[in-house]
C-alpha cells in the first residue's frame, strides 16, 4: 500500500481535532491499526488523550515537541511501528522542524499519516512546521470556524488578553475560549 500524508488545518474552533478523530475512528472501523499522538505540552483537557473542545476524546501517546525519528522510535518500538498502518497527530503546529521529516519517513514506509494543526499563529503568520506539511501533503483539508464578531467564515485565531486582542506575547500559549476566538480576515486584529 502506498503511504500518504493528510493535513487538516484552519483556525481554532474550526473542528480540526473533531475531523482527525473522525478519520481515526473510520480507520479503526476498517480494521486498521492506528496510533494517535499529541505534543506532551498539550495538557489542556487530559494528559494522555486527544480531546475536542466539545469533550470527545480518544487515548493517545505523547511526543516531545522536538521529536525526531530516533526520538519517535523511543516511543514507538520497531514491532509496533511495523504493525501500525495509520499514524495520527494532533496539534502538529507545536512540533519542531524535524516533524515533517518524521511524517515523510512514515509515508515512505507505506503508512497513512494524518496531521491536524493550526496553519497560522495568533499574529496571522505561518505556524511551526505547518507550511512544510501543507506543501508535502497528498490531501489538505482547510476548515473554517465562525467569526465571533460577524458570523462570517473565520480563518484566523485571535488571541485575547483580558478580553481584548493581544498586542504581543509568545508564539505558544495554550488556551481555549478564554484565550482565543475565531475571526474572519476583516475582524482579525494582527499585533
Amino acid at each position: 500500500m502506498a503511504g500518504r500524508l493528510e493535513v487538516i488545518t484552519g483556525p481554532m474552533f474550526a473542528g480540526k481535532t473533531e475531523e482527525l478523530l473522525r478519520r481515526v475512528e473510520r480507520a479503526r472501523i476498517a480494521k486498521k491499526n492506528v496510533l494517535l499522538f499529541k505534543p506532551e505540552i498539550d495538557v489542556r483537557y487530559a494528559k494522555e488523550a486527544v480531546v475536542t473542545h466539545n469533550g470527545r476524546s480518544l487515548p493517545c501517546l505523547l511526543l516531545p515537541i522536538t521529536v525526531s525519528w530516533s526520538g519517535f522510535l523511543e516511543v514507538v518500538p520497531e514491532a509496533l511501528l511495523r504493525n501500525t498502518e495509520v499514524f495520527a497527530f494532533d496539534e502538529a503546529h507545536f512540533f519542531g522542524a524535524e516533524f515533517p521529516r518524521l511524517c515523510e519517513s512514515l509515508v515512505a514506509q507505506g503508512k497513512r499519516v494524518i496531521v491536524a494543526g493550526l496553519d497560522l499563529n495568533f499574529r496571522g503568520e505561518p505556524f511551526g512546521p505547518m507550511p512544510i506539511l501543507l506543501a508535502l501533503a497528498d490531501e489538505v483539508v482547510k476548515l473554517s470556524a465562525v467569526c465571533t464578531v460577524c458570523g462570517a467564515p473565520a480563518t484566523r485565531s485571535q488571541r485575547l488578553v483580558d478580553g481584548k486582542p493581544a498586542t504581543a506575547g509568545p508564539e505558544i500559549l495554550l488556551g481555549g475560549l478564554e484565550s482565543y476566538e475565531p475571526r474572519c480576515r476583516d475582524h482579525f486584529l494582527a499585533p
